[in-house]
């Protein structure tokens, strides 16, 4: 394991920044139109409750999630790579949400891949609960 890159760091922070404004304000349509973009064309994840969910159904909800947590935070710590090819970068990292004096974590690992000169996007992720 080693240490992100500056590329990959920004790209895993600017995604949950997105996603945490989302859904914790009346954001800007912009707001989804970045985290939408950061999507792989074949993305998919598996939830914390284990279900596959591919990137259409995944932005379906979220379109008709904004501000649906007011107040919304998210930190990201922990963040290692597992694996950085040139074209295929894996990661590993801690995440947690703060909403409503709810705290939630889940450890995520994720595999981005570059698009072109559209940087690094999101292929597939994999969230599990912590307690």
């Amino acid at each position: 394991m080693s240490h992100p890159t500056p590329d990959v760091l920004t790209a895993v922070e600017s995604l949950h920044a997105d996603l945490a404004q989302w859904l914790g304000t009346a954001a800007p349509d912009e707001v989804f139109d970045r985290f939408a973009a950061a999507q792989h064309p074949a993305f998919t994840m598996v939830t914390t409750a284990g279900a596959v969910v591919a990137r259409d159904e995944l932005l379906t909800g979220l379109r008709g999630a904004r501000n649906a947590q007011p107040g919304l935070t998210i930190e990201i710590t922990e963040v290692d790579t597992l694996l950085d090819d040139g074209t295929t970068v894996v990661i590993r990292f801690l995440e947690r949400h703060f909403a409503g004096g709810t705290t939630t974590a889940r450890r995520v690992t994720a595999v981005l891949v570059t698009d072109g000169q559209d940087g690094l996007r999101w292929r597939t992720v994999h969230e599990t609960p912590l307690p």
